[in-house]
C-alpha cells in the first residue's frame, strides 16, 4: 500500500497528540503542527513544524514546509488535513474584548479557511483526500461564558458543509467531528478557571475540578467523559477513504450521548 500523508494542527495537545499516534500506527506519514513543542519522538512519525496557525503568514510557511517535505519524501500530495488546533476563552460575552474575540476566531476558524485553501492543491495532487474539522458540541448546544468559542465552532460546522460542496468535484471529502467532554488539558484548564473565579480561593481547587468532571460524566448516557484516543479513532475513520468514502459535509457527534438526553430529564 502506498504511503499516505496527513497534516494535523494542534498536534501537541490532548486530542491532537492522540491523533498523531493513531495515524502513525496506521502507517500514515504525519506532518504535525503546533505552537508548543511536541518532543523528539515525533521524528519517527514524519515532520513536526512549531508554528502558530493564528497568523496568516505562518500558515503560508507551514504549507510551504509541508510541500517541500512531501516532495523530498516522493509523495504526490496530501491525503488528509486535520484542522484540530483551537483556543478557548471562558468569560461572559459582555466582558469579552474585541481582541479576545478576534484571537479565538483567528485560531479556531480563520485558520481552517486558510488551511483548506492551501491544502486544496496538495490534496488534489494526491488524487483527492479528506479534510476533517474538529468542531465541538458547542456548535450545536452550548453554555454560558463561552460565546466566542461556541461561535467559532458553529462557524466551522457551516464552513464544513460549504467546503464539502465546493471541493467534491476534486474528490475531496470534508466532514466535521464534534467532541463532547474529553479528558484533555483544555477541559481541565476551563474547569480550573471557572472554579477559581467562583470564590477566588485556590485552596481545594483540584478537588472542585474533580467534582465538576464527575458531574460532567454523569450527564453523559454512558456515565463518563471521553478519552482523546476515542476521538482520534473517529478522526482517522473520517480521513480514511477506505472507511468513510461516502461521507461528506457531515457532523459526527461523539459526546457519550450527552446531547441525546433531554435537559429536563
Amino acid at each position: 500500500m502506498p504511503e499516505k500523508a496527513v497534516l494535523i494542527t494542534g498536534a501537541a495537545g490532548g486530542i491532537g497528540r492522540a491523533t498523531v499516534y493513531a495515524f502513525a500506527a496506521s502507517g500514515w506519514r504525519v506532518i504535525g503542527v503546533d505552537r508548543s513543542p511536541f518532543g523528539e519522538q515525533f521524528n519517527s512519525y514524519g515532520l513536526f513544524i512549531q508554528s502558530d496557525i493564528a497568523h496568516p503568514e505562518d500558515v503560508q510557511g507551514i504549507f510551504s514546509l509541508a510541500q517541500s517535505y512531501l516532495a523530498d519524501s516522493n509523495l504526490p500530495g496530501l491525503k488528509a488535513l486535520i484542522n484540530n488546533a483551537a483556543i478557548q476563552i471562558a468569560k461572559p460575552l459582555l466582558d469579552t474584548t474585541v481582541e479576545e474575540w478576534d484571537a479565538v476566531l483567528a485560531n479556531n476558524l480563520r485558520s481552517v479557511f486558510l488551511g483548506a485553501k492551501l491544502a486544496h492543491p496538495m490534496l488534489k495532487a494526491a488524487g483527492g483526500g479528506a479534510i476533517v474539522n474538529v468542531s465541538s458540541v458547542h456548535a450545536i448546544q452550548t453554555s454560558a461564558n463561552i460565546a466566542s468559542y461556541a461561535a467559532s465552532k458553529g462557524g466551522m460546522l457551516a464552513l464544513t458543509r460549504a467546503m464539502a460542496i465546493e471541493f467534491a468535484p476534486d474528490n475531496i471529502r470534508v466532514n466535521a467531528i464534534l467532541p463532547g467532554a474529553v479528558n484533555t488539558a483544555m477541559l481541565r484548564a476551563s474547569m480550573s478557571r471557572e472554579n477559581l473565579s467562583e470564590d477566588g480561593n485556590p485552596d481545594g481547587l483540584e478537588h472542585r475540578v474533580a467534582s465538576r468532571l464527575e458531574n460532567l460524566a454523569r450527564k453523559t448516557v454512558n456515565g463518563r467523559i471521553g478519552d482523546p484516543e476515542e476521538i482520534a479513532r473517529a478522526i482517522l475513520f473520517l480521513a480514511d477513504d477506505g472507511q468513510s468514502s461516502f461521507m461528506t459535509g457531515q457532523a459526527l457527534v461523539i459526546d457519550g450521548g450527552a446531547t441525546a438526553r433531554l435537559s429536563t430529564e
